[in-house]
């Protein structure tokens, strides 16, 4: 068996490592990805794609449920289930396909199996347990992303007990769901089948949802939720599972102990790294509760290997997997200008109200012992958000009192996933409060609320 050779070859072929690829045939490097399942990855066939189709699915359905404020009616309003779980399933594939496109035309090898490391600078690639390849590469980048957590002494079994690639795929909708874990994915998903109907149960340990959001914005997301029936139990811990015909979830929390039941159960409490049966070990390479240690570059400390995505720990994001396979190309290719800088990131949960965020929460800026200046400005008086009925909502920023550099930026409200881009790229270019303010922001629209609350901060907000 002769051994193929390349530049650069990926191990994984999701959001980290076809950009990584792709990155580096653009750099002139040969390239091949080692995928054991379809290009794409957990994103693009199980997750980020699919989610949301589903989710546009239920912000439809709740839209037309109150149509008659925009002056149209309807009667006999329904849903189909499964071809709402068909069009998640048809986008997924539309989208995995164009990536197939994008390895031809970039001229990237994609070798079907499982790969795993027998040298800094090899590898071999197996298929149904035997040896099918082995590859030679200048450097190797793993991204072989992550998969669930699961609460200790619980077992997924895939059919009671599921994951988030279960939930979008059932054949029947529940009538029932406990939901373990109030973080991104498990909101998203309780928005989804609570909208359709299913009664949905959230147990989040911490005494708010979405923990690592600004606490401020969190609790307008939990009353607004809350207020939409759907049931939140938070500063709740999970003490044991059990399943017979329901799912059956014993909980402790400051009133006491009590049983949650639901015809299923999706656990929902965090992503563990891919990085076992690599062949790490053999090689030295530093792994810390499941995840590979990197440094800005995506290298690892044996010369020659990178990591990125989930396997090289958090933030577990498909962009943020993205922009470290773009930056770890560059690397290899000898031209990477800058790292990858952690604490610039979006991040968004697609639940409506949206949620997005970058940059510090105010309790992280004032642990941090910066002296701040706060602006916000509430969607209500705006003049786009009461044209299409989303008054619900606020910008919140962080600025540096003395040099009024944005620390963070936080929205809750409708579009909140798409405005965000705007103040990230602000963090990132270290902007401040009047340069927000000062920035003509088109009327009418939602990101007004940027630019007044940026003035808000400072007093010289219009129209609050």
């Amino acid at each position: 068996m002769a051994d193929r050779q390349y530049d650069v070859t990926v191990i994984g072929g999701g959001p980290g490592g076809y950009v990584a690829a792709i990155r580096a045939a653009q750099l002139g490097m040969s390239a091949a990805v080692v995928e054991r399942e379809r290009l794409g990855g957990i994103c693009l066939n199980w997750g980020c794609i699919p989610s949301k189709a589903l989710l546009k699915s239920a912000e439809l359905y709740s839209t037309f449920k109150r149509s008659e404020e925009f002056g149209i009616s309807h009667k006999d309003l329904k849903f189909d289930f499964g071809k709402i779980i068909q069009r998640s399933r048809d986008v997924s594939d539309r989208i995995t396909k164009g990536v197939e496109y994008l390895m031809k035309k970039n001229k990237i090898e994609v070798i079907s199996g499982t790969g795993k490391l027998t040298g800094k600078n090899t590898l071999e690639v197996s298929s149904n347990g035997k040896v099918t390849e082995k590859i030679k590469s200048k450097a190797i980048i793993l991204a072989t992303g992550g998969r669930p957590r699961s609460v200790p002494g619980v077992e997924i079994d895939r059919k009671k007990i599921l994951t988030s690639t279960e939930a979008m795929t059932l054949k029947q909708q529940p009538k029932s769901m406990v939901i373990i874990g109030g973080g991104a994915i498990g909101i998203e998903f309780a928005y989804f089948y609570h909208t359709l109907g299913t009664k949905v149960t959230v147990i989040e340990m911490m005494p708010m949802i979405l923990p690592l959001e600004d606490r401020e914005m969190t609790k307008i997301v939990q009353s607004s939720l809350k207020k939409s029936g759907l049931e939140i139990l938070t500063d709740t811990k999970v003490e044991g599972v059990k399943v017979g015909n329901e799912v059956e979830v014993t909980v402790s929390s400051p009133e006491g102990k009590k049983t949650v039941t639901g015809e299923v159960a999706l656990m929902a409490i965090g992503v563990q790294g891919n990085s076992e049966n690599l062949g790490l070990e053999a090689l030295g390479v530093q792994v810390e509760k499941s995840f590979i240690k990197v440094n800005q570059f995506g290298q690892t400390n044996v010369a020659g290997i990178y990591a990125i995505g989930d396997v090289s720990g958090p933030p577990l994001l498909a962009h943020v997997a993205s922009h470290e396979g773009i930056v770890a190309a560059e690397h290899i290719a000898g031209k990477a200008k800058h790292g990858i800088d952690r604490k610039v990131f979006p991040s968004c949960t697609y639940c409506q109200p949206q949620v997005a965020s970058v940059g510090m929460t105010e309790e992280a800026a004032i642990a941090a012992g910066h002296k701040i200046k706060v602006g916000k400005f509430p969607f209500r008086p705006l003049g786009k958000a009461l044209a299409i009925g989303e008054t619900e909502g606020q910008v919140k920023l962080i600025f540096d009192e003395k040099y009024g550099e944005l620390l963070g930026a936080h929205i809750v409200g409708s579009e909140a996933t798409e405005m965000i881009a705007e103040l990230v790229t602000a963090k990132a270019l270290e902007t401040t409060y009047e340069e927000l303010w000062r920035t003509m922001h088109a009327h009418p629209t939602l990101a007004e609320a940027v630019m007044e609350a940026a003035g808000n901060a400072y007093g010289v907000s219009i129209h609050i």
